[in-house]
């Protein structure tokens, strides 16, 4: 599976995705990391790889349409079978998402749909909610709103705080996109109909991700 990924970020996710590949635990290859911020450590990952490497400054375009055209046509140009979003934090326009609908997923740091947006583990703490996690969802329009595949829980813990418990939830997150991406390689995840589907089976819930970091239906987790 050729996988192309968008980051803004420190890129933990994609060495996540790089290391299991190179341990032979997924069967993909990154080719092409793509970035709205030149300094973004995931681009000095990726050409430490000798993977491609391309930043695009919003700042050149006059719109968002204006931004991703020119954005994907770079990743259209490697050829991707899928895109993940991994830390991308630019909201994407809507053609650009229906021209790749059920090829782009992201990793949002909450059990969606509770707490979209930003500042999550903060929202979760605010809420007092006793669960916390991760997941990974096809991109739609709708910010963070897209089907859920996947998703990993971890607990709130009494004496957390924001950074204790996106550690937590950090720890889970990268085998959780892994797990994912595992599936979607082997054919075993589409999207079909607007709904996630497993084993040509419409899922009822999402999928989660065991203590061994397999994924597996809700009623057998």
């Amino acid at each position: 599976m050729r996988v192309a990924v968008l980051a803004s970020g420190r890129g933990s996710n994609l060495l996540a995705i790089l290391d299991a590949i190179a341990r032979g635990e997924l069967a993909a290859q990154v080719v092409g990391v793509f970035s709205d911020k030149a300094q973004a450590p995931a681009l000095a990952h990726a050409r430490n790889c000798g993977i491609e490497a391309r930043h695009v400054s919003p700042r050149d375009f006059a719109s968002r349409a204006e931004f991703d055209e020119r954005l994907f046509s770079l990743v259209d140009a490697v050829q991707p079978d899928l895109i993940v979003c991994a830390g991308y934090m630019r909201l994407i326009s809507d053609s650009a998402v229906a021209a790749r609908t059920g090829r782009m997923i992201n990793i949002h740091p909450s059990l969606l749909p509770d707490f979209k947006g930003l500042h999550t583990h903060q929202q979760a703490l605010d809420a007092g909610a006793r669960r916390h996690g991760a997941s990974v969802h096809f991109v739609t329009a709708e910010l963070d709103g897209g089907p859920v595949i996947a998703q990993a829980r971890v607990p709130v813990e009494a004496d957390d705080d924001a950074a204790q418990l996106a550690a937590r939830v950090l720890q889970r997150e990268h085998p959780l996109l892994v797990a994912t991406l595992r599936e979607l390689a082997a054919g075993r995840v589409a999207l079909i109909d607007h709904r996630v589907h497993f084993n040509g089976r419409a899922l009822a819930a999402p999928l989660q991700l065991t203590a061994d970091n397999r994924l597996v239906e809700e009623s057998f987790a």
